[in-house]
């Protein structure tokens, strides 16, 4: 993994129009994704699109990042999909006047984009810790679906708001949410579109976690991935894999997927040393990606 890492770097150097990505404290193996468009209240436009799987693709690869938050700037945490914008790749299929055939093609290549890009979120072998507050709406409940943590300041809001748009929520919530939260609170939530609270969101497990404030929030969160980025890097990553795969098959899959990833993985040093560690009563030391 090290030898991409200067590229990787590098690359993130170059910046971005619709994120900012920074490591907070150098301290810390951490780097912050921020969605920084606040004067559209951080809507998902065709840009952020492109740039969301850039940059967990870049970090996923980054020897430097063992955790990653995805937060917000401005008031709100994203306010679901930007409609009506340039480029918007919903509208082109439709405004061209295509054969029929040809426009739900190019419709339905718009919309697996769109899925693989909050996908990227997933894909990211790091954990993404999200940090949500303020409204986070539509297509920024997909969003955080697709992150493996999820905690959130008690102004935050919650809603699925493509059935009062009349349409099908296509991102991933409905794919992602019921493992989270349940059938029944997804259905309830994608069928009236009604808005939650920060308290309801941690009563049905959407959020782990709910804080005070955003100062609160930012705080905590840091915290709590500056812990995890401290851990062994192969055992945070396996888990992680381990988690998703397990989600997707049987129980008895399940068991034989990590009895074969252990028989590989606990020949790492980071298993002696955390053994060493523990009979010496002291903080263990793992080893650099």
């Amino acid at each position: 993994m090290a030898s991409g890492g200067g590229s990787s770097d590098a690359e993130l150097q170059r910046g971005f129009k619709t994120l900012a990505v920074t490591r907070p404290d150098p301290a810390a193996a951490v780097y912050e994704v921020r969605l920084n468009r606040p004067a559209q209240r951080n809507a998902l436009s065709p840009e952020a699109f492109a740039e969301i799987p850039r940059a967990m693709s870049l970090l996923d690869r980054l020897p430097a990042a063992r955790a990653v938050v995805l937060s917000a700037s401005g008031p709100h945490f994203c306010a679901g999909i930007e409609l009506g914008g340039p480029g918007n790749p919903l509208a082109a299929p439709l405004a061209r006047g295509a054969d029929p055939a040809a426009a739900a093609e190019g419709l339905r290549r718009a919309i697996l984009d769109m899925q693989a890009a909050l996908t990227a979120v997933e894909l990211c072998r790091k954990p993404v810790i999200a940090a949500v507050h303020g409204a986070c709406v539509g297509g920024g409940v997909d969003l955080v679906a697709a992150c493996d943590i999820r905690y959130c300041s008690k102004d935050a809001t919650f809603v699925l708001k493509e059935v009062d748009m009349a349409i099908v929520a296509d991102l991933g919530a409905l794919q992602r949410l019921p493992g989270i939260v349940g059938y029944g609170n997804v259905a309830d939530l994608a069928l009236t579109g009604r808005r939650i609270t920060a308290l309801e969101a941690k009563e049905i497990g959407l959020v782990s976690r709910v804080f005070d404030s955003k100062q609160e929030l930012d705080a905590g969160v840091a915290k709590i991935a500056k812990e995890i980025s401290e851990k062994s890097a192969w055992a945070v990553m396996g888990t992680k894999a381990v988690l998703l795969r397990s989600r997707d098959i049987t129980v008895e899959q399940g068991l034989e997927h990590v009895a074969t990833w252990n028989a590989g993985m606990m020949k790492s040093n980071d298993l002696m040393e955390a053994i060493k560690a523990f009979v010496e009563k002291r903080k263990p030391v793992f080893s650099k990606l």
